[in-house]
């Protein structure tokens, strides 16, 4: 029995630890998926889009100034009389750019004529534009835009020093009538403009990058590693028309088994596309850990609940287990213990090669107790008697309330001599006890069996011997012990 409860309990536990762990997991789960999901969408529809506006706001001051000064420099009076007066004095309009390139702090500024085809820069006259020449396409490429296009930004190398890189603002230059007479412009050097988006990049964390209409990657970090055009970079390659057509469009994409996020904007005055992404690692890191954390602390609790559950169902199941196997009023084990004790008492005799006795007793004419006194009173009569008899026992032996005023003693390592002895003196003892009621005193006597077991006899079978001289000793006029042989 006590293996059964023991099993019971460690099933109960594995159950209760298996259903806590598994709701906590599924809520962790559920909580990490949803937290994901609106996680990408306030990513994608708003975190991203403001980190875009906010690097578009600060494009304006840093790289869209250069076409202003390339607008104010095609607009100036000077210029344009210059040029309308045959460039006489070339030297005045060097010496004008020199200015410009020092007051802005621009890498170049240059003026190209459209009827002497002269290159002026801020060191001076570097030479003439030639139909033929691949270096001067930038000039026919300007000079065909359509009539509602001013200018290009373009990237090319600095016809002054052809080991540096400029983004070039090229701006068309007309008379007072109208009429085309050359183009103006200034340059940025390449390396400081990456310095601005790699400090975009440090800014928000984000990746930042400029596409042109036509999806070549212009303007990049130092560490960007994505392909030279939209078209061929991968995931991007299904996106790249809808980013191209749409002034400001939110994607998301995969790439290296990992989810990107994109937010395209056309910046207008430059041409170009920002394109600004997220990758989904950094934004999920703390969601992962929030996950773990949440599954630790899970842990924690469920180990917690379960010791918590472990004590009191321990303090609950000793207390079930007391009740099931002791007589409330006595104290004595109940009939239901006797079998699964004397199985082990009975092992026990065998392999030690002992003896074992038992004991039946019954208290004599208690129904006339019960119905002169009341059944309260009777009550007290059994526990006093109960308690008689435990004093002449030893851990060894047990004790049961066999039935209503009947008690059964197993006596191990007992032979039917030494269990005779025990007996008269549980009788003479409980004889000579008295309880007082309302001023009388009451006493009664035991009637008393006595077996000792015999080899391959079966509990029944004592038990029964010694049911059958409690009996006799019942019917030889009570308060006496008979032995069964």
């Amino acid at each position: 029995m006590g293996n059964k409860v023991w099993n019971d309990k460690k099933r109960f536990i594995w159950i209760l630890s298996i259903l806590l762990l598994a709701a906590f997991i599924v809520t962790s789960s559920i909580s990490y998926q949803v937290a994901h999901d609106s996680l990408s969408e306030q990513i994608e529809d708003n975190t991203l889009p403001l980190t875009s506006d906010n690097i578009y706001s600060e494009i304006q001051q840093d790289l869209l100034r250069p076409i202003f000064i390339s607008s104010l420099m095609a607009q100036d009076t000077f210029v344009r009389d210059w040029t309308i007066n045959d460039e006489q004095q070339p030297e005045k309009l060097v010496r004008y750019l020199r200015e410009i390139q020092n007051k802005y702090d621009t890498v170049t500024s240059f003026f190209v004529s459209e009827a002497s085809r002269n290159y002026y820069h801020s060191s001076g006259v570097l030479r003439k534009i030639e139909d033929v020449s691949n270096d001067d396409a930038w000039y026919f490429r300007v000079r065909s835009l359509p009539q509602d296009e001013d200018y290009e930004v373009n990237i090319d190398t600095d016809t002054a020093d052809k080991n540096r890189t400029v983004i070039y603002v090229n701006y068309k230059v007309y008379d007072f009538e109208g009429n085309f007479i050359g183009v103006t412009g200034v340059g940025l050097a390449v390396e400081r403009v990456k310095k601005l988006i790699d400090l975009y990049q440090t800014r928000y964390n984000r990746r930042v990058y400029f596409s042109d209409r036509q999806g070549n990657i212009k303007l990049h970090s130092s560490g960007f590693e994505g392909a030279t055009t939209l078209q061929s970079s991968a995931g991007l390659e299904k996106l790249a028309t809808r980013i191209l057509t749409s002034p400001s469009a939110s994607f998301s994409y995969h790439r290296d088994n990992r989810t990107i996020y994109l937010n395209s904007r056309l910046v207008e005055e430059f041409k170009w596309y920002l394109m600004v992404e997220q990758d989904e690692v950094q934004a999920e890191k703390k969601l992962l850990t929030t996950f773990w954390i949440n599954i630790g602390l899970s842990l924690v609790v469920t180990l917690g609940i379960l010791f918590i559950a472990n004590m009191t169902i321990g303090k609950y199941q000793r207390k079930l287990e007391l009740m099931a196997s002791t007589d409330k009023l006595t104290g004595a084990a109940n009939r239901q213990v006797f079998e699964d004790y004397f199985a082990q008492a009975l092992s026990r005799s065998v392999v030690d090669g002992t003896v074992m006795s038992v004991l039946i007793l019954d208290i004599d004419h208690f129904k006339q107790v019960n119905d002169q006194y009341g059944h309260n009173i009777g009550d007290l009569v059994i526990q006093s008697a109960a308690n008689v008899l435990k004093s002449h026992l030893t851990d060894a032996d047990l004790l049961c309330r066999w039935g209503g005023e009947e008690f059964l003693v197993l006596l191990a390592n007992t032979n039917i001599s030494q269990a005779n002895e025990l007996a008269e003196k549980m009788r003479e003892s409980v004889a000579a006890k008295s309880i007082k009621v309302n001023g009388s005193k009451i006493s009664v006597t035991l009637s008393c069996g006595v077996a000792e077991h015999r080899k391959t006899e079966k509990p029944e079978e004592l038990v029964n011997r010694a049911d059958i001289a409690l009996y006799q000793a019942k019917a030889q006029g009570r308060n006496q012990v008979v032995l069964s042989y």
